[in-house]
């Protein structure tokens, strides 16, 4: 299990970061086309996270029912959704002032590792919304890793704007739960980081 959830993580910054590290490698004469090809590959693996996060909150929130716990989560995820939107159209934009096109989304996404792990699932309420909190705060992490390496300052100021947003999407989820079990934490530890990651996540 931990194998699975170590590869996982691994998967996510290697998504973000490895793109960029072979187009410094392989343009180390040409610096300014490496920071290119660097900073777009890190944009094009972010905009992919956001059309994850996009098609999750689409099939989950079809799942939810239509209690009071339901429609709380469901009103917290279009919000969320609405944001994931956003940020995908401005990675969008990013993407193509390097003349290059977004990678279209996938139709669909392998959450396995997630539902194996018990980070969430979706069949209730509660663990739909446990599973869009697992998958915000791995892209806080991935975003936390990959945007500090951007070259461009420009892209990178708006690229770091996303973050702030992203953590507060974990900390609403969380506000959610702590309405069922007053005993929980908005803000569980003092950093949110690959070490502390398993005090964010609320296993089902």
């Amino acid at each position: 299990m931990e194998n699975d959830l170590t590869s996982r993580r691994s998967l996510l910054k290697t998504s973000l970061l490895a793109g960029a590290a072979g187009a410094m490698g392989m343009a180390a004469s040409a610096p300014a086309q490496a920071a290119n090809k660097s900073d777009l590959a890190i944009l094009q693996a972010a905009h992919d996270l956001e059309s994850q996060a996009i098609w999750a909150y689409g099939v989950a929130g079809g799942k939810l029912s239509s209690t009071d716990v339901g429609k709380t989560v469901l009103t917290l995820a279009l919000r969320n959704l609405e944001d994931h939107k956003q940020h995908r159209a401005a990675l969008a934009d990013a993407i193509k002032s390097f003349g290059a096109s977004p990678t279209p989304p996938k139709a669909s996404y392998d959450l396995s590792a997630y539902l194996k792990a018990g980070e969430g699932g979706l069949d209730s309420d509660a663990n739909i919304a446990k599973l869009a909190l697992a998958l915000e705060i791995d892209a806080v992490l991935g975003y936390q890793a990959a945007f500090g390496k951007l070259k461009t300052p420009e892209i990178q100021g708006a690229a770091l704007s996303i973050l702030p947003v992203e953590a507060s999407h974990v900390t609403a989820i969380r506000a959610v739960f702590k309405t069922l079990v007053p005993s929980l934490e908005y803000v569980p530890t003092s950093f949110l980081s690959t070490t502390t990651r398993n005090e964010w996540i609320l296993k089902v």
